[in-house]
C-alpha cells in the first residue's frame, strides 16, 4: 500500500510501491533526509543521451542522483559484516552503499546484473 506522503509530482511520473510505513517513518524520523529523496526524484529527468550512451564504470542516471545527494552531505559507506557460526566470527565482505546520510541508505541501481541483486539485499 502507497501511502498519501510522497508528492503528486512523484506519484504521477514514478511506479512507486512502498513496503512497512516507509515513508511514514521517513517522514517523521528522518524528515531531512526524506525531503532530499523527494528533491532528487523531483529534480531527475531521464534524458536520451544517458540511455543510448555506451557504459562505463558509472552511468551518467547514476552519476546524477550520487552528485545531487553528496551536494546533500550524503556519502559512500561501507558497513563491516560478518556471520556468527558456533561462536566463530566469519566476515561477510560488503560493497559500499551508494548514498548513506544518518541511518538512511539508498542504493543506486541502472541496468543492473542478476548476481548483484542477492549481494545488495544482503547488504541492507
Amino acid at each position: 500500500m502507497l501511502s498519501n506522503n510522497l508528492p503528486k509530482f512523484i506519484l504521477d511520473h514514478y511506479e512507486c510501491h512502498e513496503w512497512r510505513h516507509a515513508s511514514a517513518i521517513l517522514t517523521q524520523d528522518f524528515a531531512d533526509e526524506w525531503q532530499d529523496i523527494v528533491d532528487v526524484l523531483t529534480a531527475f529527468r531521464l534524458r536520451k543521451s544517458w540511455i543510448t550512451t555506451p557504459g562505463g564504470r558509472k552511468s551518467q542516471i547514476s552519476s546524477f542522483i550520487d552528485e545531487f545527494l553528496y551536494d546533500r552531505a550524503w556519502a559512500e559507506k561501507k558497513f563491516e559484516t560478518g556471520i556468527v557460526l558456533d561462536g566463530v566470527r566469519v566476515d561477510s565482505p560488503t560493497h559500499q552503499i551508494d548514498c548513506f546520510r544518518n541511518g538512511v541508505a539508498l542504493e543506486i541501481e541502472w541496468n543492473n546484473k542478476d548476481p548483484f541483486f542477492d549481494r545488495d539485499l544482503n547488504n541492507f
